[in-house]
């Protein structure tokens, strides 16, 4: 009896510190997704709705890709600024109009999604392409160089 109960303790404690691990893995790694604590929201658009939206001469379009990525092909009228960059935030605020809505797109989405949350952190108004440039050019669209 004492042999099960002292089995029991040691699978709660093994349980007890997992789940401490993994609340500080989580939050280390969410420190670096958000500069200003709570993540605030952003809108995502399909293909279509994107390019309605972007064509809104209002409208500030941030390919937040590599520059790399950006050379072989980017939307028309988009800046570039590398969400990768350790200044991300800095170079954006110094470049965006916060009175203005800001559209972000990369290849995929995922650094998108990442770059508009940071975006909208600082009061930003941010819409992500959904799918990024690969669902761009699945629906037929062009990119300029």
């Amino acid at each position: 009896m004492i042999f099960l109960l002292m089995i029991g303790i040691k699978k709660l404690l093994l349980i007890a510190v997992v789940t401490i691990i993994a609340v500080a893995c989580a939050r280390f790694f969410n420190k670096g997704n958000s500069q200003v604590g709570a993540l605030a929201s952003f809108a995502t658009m399909g293909v279509e709705e994107f390019q309605a939206f972007i064509a809104d001469d209002n409208v500030q379009l941030v390919d937040v890709r590599e520059p790399e990525e950006f050379d072989d092909g980017h939307l028309v009228g988009a800046v570039l600024i590398d969400v990768n960059e350790s200044d991300f935030v800095g170079k954006a605020l110094a470049v965006l109009d916060k009175q203005r809505p800001v559209a972000v797109y990369c290849r995929s989405g995922r650094r998108s999604a990442r770059a508009a949350s940071l975006l909208a952190n600082q009061g930003y108004n941010v819409t992500n392409l959904d799918g990024g440039v690969l669902a761009w050019q699945d629906m037929g669209k062009s990119l300029v160089k």
